[in-house]
């Protein structure tokens, strides 16, 4: 029997990083929903045909672009080691180890900040890579062009473009799994990947865009402990496999196995 391009364990992680993470998506991103949703026309009935429908194509293109970029990124990846392989020969393992062990530490540093209560990714991560000006200088093109469009894209199908761009905004919960997606060198598993943790940031956006003003402080903080733990668990994935290659004792313990 064939075995999965990812593991469905794997996947079901970062079903639930997006499903957990729908609350930071509110904050974040919940301006932005708002912002289009109140060009619709509503009815005082509840949603429309007309809105469920814009709601929907705005989160296919925000789910897609995710995959794409994942998929960019374990391209990317692949290529890199592909590289590795050539110039290193047979010590290209060290490569791919080092990269799964800066990967598994990197996303365990974002579940351990988010279990503390103290989300520092947003303000570390682009500091710390010398990014920060570049980051804010994306951001502010990139909202920039969106509110110029909104009026027309809000209510047509190009609303799909609006959703996509969000692939691109600085965001503390993409960080950790675009750098996952990008050790782990596999474009196929990369865009699946990333797909599924926009999948599961569907049912908070949608909700939010359509029934849903807001969710109480204390429960999005709930959340991000929860989503922290998740968080925690995927690191051990690529930080374990990752070791293993690097010739270091590891026990098998039944999560998936990663290969970067």
């Amino acid at each position: 029997m064939t075995a999965p391009l990812v593991p469905p364990a794997e996947l079901a992680l970062f079903g639930a990083v997006g499903l957990l993470g729908g609350a930071h998506c509110l904050g974040m991103c919940g301006p932005l929903v708002t912002t289009y949703a109140e060009r619709m026309p509503t009815d005082r009935r509840g949603p429309s045909t007309f809105e469920l429908r814009q709601h929907a194509l705005f989160n296919l293109g925000r789910t897609a672009s995710y995959a794409v970029v994942g998929g960019l990124l374990g391209l990317v990846g692949a290529t890199v080691y592909a590289g590795a392989g050539v110039a290193l020969g047979g010590t290209a393992d060290v490569v791919r180890g080092v990269a799964g062990v800066l990967v598994g530490l990197f996303v365990l540093a974002a579940g351990v900040g988010r279990v503390v209560g103290r989300d520092r990714l947003a303000s570390l991560l682009p500091g710390s890579l010398g990014v920060g000006g570049a980051a804010s200088a994306l951001f502010s093109r990139v909202a920039g062009a969106a509110t110029a469009r909104v009026d027309d894209y809000a209510t047509s199908p190009k609303i799909v473009a609006l959703g996509a761009i969000h692939a691109f905004l600085p965001c503390p919960l993409l960080y950790p799994a675009f750098v996952y997606a990008l050790g782990q060198g596999e474009p196929v598993a990369g865009a699946l990947d990333l797909a599924a943790l926009g999948l599961g940031t569907i049912p908070a956006m949608f909700l939010f865009g359509t029934v849903l003003g807001s969710v109480p402080a204390a429960r999005r903080a709930a959340a991000y402990r929860v989503l922290g733990v998740v968080l925690i668990l995927l690191a051990f994935v690529p930080l374990l496999g990752g070791l293993e290659l690097l010739g270091a004792p590891v026990a098998h313990v039944p999560i998936p196995h990663y290969t970067p």
